[in-house]
């Protein structure tokens, strides 16, 4: 054991997380042309990193503790495609380790990287292994004694980097996950170290940095917690603090009650919504959900007992699904699958109380699964690999049937396809 006292502070982790995405930015096309990870992963990931950086450029949060379990919702939620769920789970167990901790020595930092890892190793439960998980095993490995020896993060770093590179030779370079755990890695290291060489999103000197023609991580900004309250005040123009609310919110919904109003919306900043709405009138029912996380949907006079949730490409598609039955219908393609926050704020929207989520491409199917960690027994997966398949699911639904009884009906009529 090592005499190493070194401190990771908030600022180190702001910075690692940073290289980590102008990494991905060097990285992403390149990891696009790879095979693994389904369908434009490179995009994914970046944009799922886009989502994770975002909550860092305003928090007032200086600890490690806290930046890490806001990358983490914003990750989570934002998730896009196989590699994007995975690199969140990550994020994930990163933020587990470091639960409460203002700063953090370097071995608790490399305890809590590999309880990321363990995350990320679980989210998929397909056999063969895939290379990005046997890459994450031999990193994990790789860090272990160093972690073990009390090493500095950037040795940690480095170590496990060393590993990823000698997996990476078993595995074959050219594999798209495996990149993206490398690629990772290599981020966080630049990052820890300042030696940034793409063009980073400043977190301190703004966004104007960005480059034209990248992806903007403005257009992936997560508003993972759900706020629900009721105001006692029967003059509050309903119309004008709905159309208030939706200026910060993904959505917002405002209901007259017995005596006032009762209101449901989606944001990133709870506490701005709850110091304006103490000047609306009396409050009460106060419940704030952090929907990343497993959490509890209660359908408040739900329309419906059971709805279909799809995934449309565009507007023909759309139609069609809805000529279908198809209630509710999210947007999403092969090149660009819906995040895991569209999904679930669909799931919020009380029409039913349960929901049959249908998907007719792979790639959509770590996404819909996140879903179904994060909202339980009130969501059922058919998980289907072509249109063919999810039409003949959807022809299969019955609403008289409960969501469990349908999920079993409308997947038997989707094998029966191939």
């Amino acid at each position: 054991m090592t005499g190493n006292r070194e401190v990771i502070t908030g600022s180190d982790f702001k910075r690692m997380v940073s290289g980590a995405y102008s990494e991905f930015l060097l990285e992403y096309e390149e990891i696009n042309r790879m095979k693994g990870a389904g369908s434009m992963p490179g995009t994914h990931v970046l944009r799922t990193m886009g989502a994770a950086i975002m909550p860092l450029k305003d928090t007032k949060d200086d600890s490690i503790g806290g930046l890490s379990r806001r990358v983490a919702a914003g990750a989570q939620f934002g998730a896009r495609g196989s590699a994007g769920v995975v690199l969140a789970q990550m994020f994930r167990g990163l933020g587990k380790g470091l639960l409460g901790k203002h700063n953090a020595t370097s071995t608790e930092f490399g305890k809590a990287f590999q309880y990321g890892i363990l995350y990320a190793q679980r989210v998929i439960p397909e056999q063969p292994e895939r290379p990005i998980i046997t890459l994450a095993k031999e990193v994990a490995k790789g860090a272990y004694h160093a972690v073990r020896a009390n090493k500095p993060i950037s040795e940690i770093l480095e170590t496990a980097i060393a590993a990823g590179e000698k997996a990476l030779a078993k595995v074959g370079e050219e594999d798209a996950g495996a990149r993206i755990m490398f690629s990772f890695l290599q981020g966080c290291l630049k990052g820890l170290d300042g030696n940034f060489v793409s063009p980073a999103v400043s977190l301190s000197l703004g966004l104007e940095a960005q480059q034209a023609g990248l992806p903007d991580p403005r257009n992936d900004v997560m508003r993972p917690y759900c706020v629900r309250f009721s105001v006692k005040n029967v003059q509050v123009d309903m119309e004008e603090l709905e159309a208030h609310l939706k200026e910060f919110s993904t959505f917002a919904l405002v209901e007259r009650a017995a005596t006032g109003v009762d209101v449901h919306l989606h944001t990133d900043h709870p506490g701005k919504v709850i110091e304006q709405a103490i000047g609306w009138g009396p409050l009460k029912g106060i419940h704030v959900t952090n929907m990343s996380e497993p959490h509890t949907l209660a359908a408040h006079d739900a329309i419906m007992k059971v709805a279909l949730l799809a995934v449309a490409e565009n507007k023909v598609q759309a139609k069609e699904l809805q000529e279908q039955g198809v209630q509710i219908i999210a947007t999403g393609s092969e090149m660009e699958s819906p995040s895991v926050a569209e999904l679930v704020n669909a799931a919020h929207s009380d029409l039913a109380y349960a929901y049959v989520m249908v998907a007719w491409n792979r790639d959509f199917w770590q996404a819909f699964r996140q879903v179904k960690r994060l909202l339980g027994e009130r969501i059922e997966l058919v998980l289907c690999e072509t249109k063919q398949q999810q039409a003949a699911a959807i022809h299969a639904f019955d609403p008289n049937l409960t969501a469990v009884e349908n999920a079993i009906v409308m997947r038997e009529a989707a094998e029966e396809t191939k």
